[in-house]
């Protein structure tokens, strides 16, 4: 009788559909199956010889990594949930186990992780709970699917759209999922904030510079339109420029065309924009701060993004989304809110949105050193929510009574 043959085992991990990538001592991969390739769109032969955090780029990588953990305690971790950054720069849900390798002395000479692609499955909770997503946007709101279903449309399409919503709504988060279903999503998604910047200092950043073209120009540098390539770039708060900066920018969506300060020399960009504004562009055309040439060049698509107190039946969905992502940041067990923080949270304006929601959620966690957040880990809350007699622990009330608002 024959004996059975044996399979090697690179045959074996080479069949399996889950990834596997295995390390040495120094971090470097030491090992890739056609599974991790496939998962991560890193080929081996980038893979091997780099750090697996180059590579594998996990939501764990952060600060949490399951393999340092596994190699410093010598324990296994099973199916810990996280998600990975391919290499188109999209975010895939994963399972992820580790295991510590030793040579036959039983000396540490690395560790081996495996991880599977959760997205059939993350798809199929989805649809069954009724959760809308788009890129980081989660919602199950009525009040959410009109927006939905013009950013498949406008994705599709190079004109220039508008994102209009109060602070705190995510507008740039929903101009990184336009871009990441465009055509362009492999291009440079490059963004700026049109009011965190001086006007002289803006004009550089966008359009770059020439060396001498002013005090401190030593060299040239190419500004975002360059940067952006024909990608897309992103024009956070446009309702704060200037006049003169904004009969600049006319010229770029006319003519596709500028000039970096200090150069004589036309250059070309065919990057797509997209705008964003909290604040009624038609109103200051009227009061002529906004030309109203450039307001109508920007304004071909607007999409209006719903302030979070229209929508609170997406507090719970969010709550427990920034729950299970802080939980993996702090290295938390965090399960909940209590009824009363819940009813609290719940009876808020949300004056600062989703914003205002995602800081509180992680000012909770620092101060929470339980499984539950109670209401004493939330801010003092103003005349717009529910009494409660419990949110200042101490016998004295505070100096000054908080103002409306958690903060």
């Amino acid at each position: 009788m024959e004996s059975p043959s044996i399979v090697p085992s690179d045959v074996i991990l080479e069949s399996i559909s889950d990834g596997v990538f295995t390390v040495g001592n120094d971090w470097r991969i030491a090992s890739f199956n056609r599974a991790a390739e496939q998962i991560t769109g890193v080929p081996r032969k980038e893979a091997i010889g780099r750090l697996c955090s180059e590579v594998f780029r996990s939501s764990m990588c952060e600060g949490a990594c399951a393999l340092r953990k596994t190699l410093e305690t010598g324990q296994p971790l099973i199916a810990h949930a996280c998600y990975i950054v391919n290499a188109d720069g999209e975010r895939i849900p994963a399972s992820v186990s580790t295991a510590v390798l030793k040579d036959e002395a039983g000396n540490m000479i690395g560790g081996a992780e495996t991880f599977r692609d959760l997205s059939e499955i993350e798809t199929l909770r989805k649809q069954i709970s009724g959760r809308y997503t788009l890129g980081d946007l989660i919602s199950h709101s009525h009040a959410m699917q009109p927006v939905y279903e013009m950013t498949s449309s406008v994705a599709n399409s190079n004109i220039t759209a508008l994102i209009h919503g109060e602070t705190g709504t995510g507008k740039e988060l929903l101009a990184r999922a336009i871009h990441g279903m465009s055509p362009r999503s492999a291009k440079p998604f490059v963004a700026i904030n049109c009011a965190a910047l001086p006007d002289t200092l803006l004009e550089s950043e966008l359009f770059g510079y020439k060396k001498g073209a002013f005090t401190g120009a030593v060299q040239d540098r190419e500004g975002r339109f360059a940067q952006a390539r024909d990608g897309t770039v992103f024009l956070d708060e446009i309702g704060e420029i200037s006049p003169a900066l904004q009969v600049r920018l006319l010229r770029v969506l006319q003519e596709h065309t500028y000039e970096p300060l200090g150069s004589n020399e036309t250059r070309r960009t065919e990057a797509r924009i997209i705008a964003a504004t909290h604040r009624d562009l038609s109103a200051l055309v009227e009061s002529g701060e906004f030309r109203e040439d450039l307001f109508y060049r920007i304004n071909v698509i607007r999409i209006d993004l719903p302030p979070l107190r229209s929508r609170k039946e997406d507090l719970p969905l969010l709550i427990d989304h920034f729950i299970e992502r802080f939980n993996r940041i702090h290295n938390k067990n965090i399960a909940g809110l209590s009824n009363g923080a819940n009813s609290l949270l719940m009876a808020h304006d949300w004056p600062g949105n989703v914003r205002e929601l995602e800081n509180i959620v992680e000012r909770a966690f620092v101060l929470c050193n339980g499984t539950q957040i109670e209401i004493r880990h939330l801010p003092p809350v103003g005349s717009r929510a529910p009494a409660t007699p419990n949110i200042y622990p101490t016998s004295a009330p505070p100096a000054v009574a908080p103002k409306p608002g958690l903060f």
